[in-house]
């Protein structure tokens, strides 16, 4: 594996998340015993990778703060406003220097083999290469023929398709195309599909593992349980929590200094740092100014 740096990708809004991410950047949402932007950063880290950037939008002083705190060095790159997937890229092209760059966003939780993405790109004179998971002709939004190359991006064609694929938000975008970024858009629409029509390789990395896009409080409940099934445990509860007698954990986290109190259990629940939980309680988040039931 080259020498190569890493963007994470976490200046949204999460839209979606509301109302989570009304008092939460949205990378620091908690999943199990960390922020999403944790976990993130520990792949990357545990591939290697020393060169990091984190951009920042909503609630960026939280992000920074978040970062300063992990006592290595990550560049956080603010954005007063925001610029799009590539123009934030862009933006950050000072702190992540030349050369190919790899590109998470920060609300994807998956276990890839970087050194392999990074290895396979290299090899492969592609302008980008994207983390995909394999679907059927015509599924998703990446199509690829038998080779890997992307030959469908959304609805623009460019050959036969043998593949279609669910594009993960993990890319490593190359040296060449990012002389080409725009300084506001997004890389899909404004830079990999620019690319596909001029007849730019573009390749797709195929994942086979699981991973969770946490970006609605369905996925994200799910990604916490995910996380207890991962470790094989049938709940968790960090240090300071307390749980009074009366209550009973069953696939549920609660966060470091958070209370469960009242009769009965917590189901299905997260409970986040700090806040406090009465049961009987069922597939909930509860932060420390509301509760957020999930649908089943």
């Amino acid at each position: 594996m080259g020498v190569i740096a890493a963007m994470v990708l976490a200046a949204g809004f999460g839209t979606r998340l509301r109302p989570l991410t009304d008092n939460c950047a949205k990378a620091l949402v908690p999943v199990g015993d960390r922020p999403a932007l944790a976990h993130v950063l520990d792949e990357l880290t545990a591939a290697g990778i020393t060169r990091l950037a984190v951009n920042a939008h909503h609630r960026a002083n939280d992000v920074r703060a978040f970062v300063d705190g992990l006592g290595v060095r990550i560049e956080v790159s603010e954005e007063a406003d925001l610029l799009g997937t590539a123009g934030g890229l862009a933006k950050a092209a000072p702190m992540l220097g030349p050369g190919d760059v790899l590109v998470w966003n920060g609300d994807i939780l998956a276990r890839i083999e970087l050194p392999r993405l990074i290895d396979s790109h290299s090899f492969s004179n592609a302008e980008a290469t994207l983390v995909v998971e394999k679907r059927s002709p015509g599924e998703g939004p990446v199509g690829t023929d038998e080779e890997g190359r992307i030959v469908r991006l959304r609805t623009l064609r460019s050959g036969a398709e043998a593949h279609g694929g669910e594009f993960l938000g993990v890319s490593v975008v190359g040296r060449a195309l990012r002389d080409r970024l725009p300084e506001r858009g997004c890389l899909v629409a404004d830079a990999w599909m620019p690319a596909l029509r001029r007849g730019a390789q573009l390749r797709a990395f195929f994942h086979e593992g699981p991973w969770r896009d946490i970006g609605t409080i369905a996925s994200y409940l799910a990604a916490n349980l995910d996380w207890l099934d991962t470790r094989r445990l049938a709940h968790w509860a960090g240090d300071g929590a307390t749980i009074v007698p009366d209550v009973s954990l069953d696939r549920s986290i609660v966060g470091r200094g958070a209370v469960a109190e009242g009769r009965g259990a917590l189901v299905r629940c997260v409970v986040w740092p700090g806040a406090r939980a009465s049961a009987p309680l069922r597939a909930a988040v509860v932060t420390d100014t509301r509760i957020v039931h999930v649908a089943e």
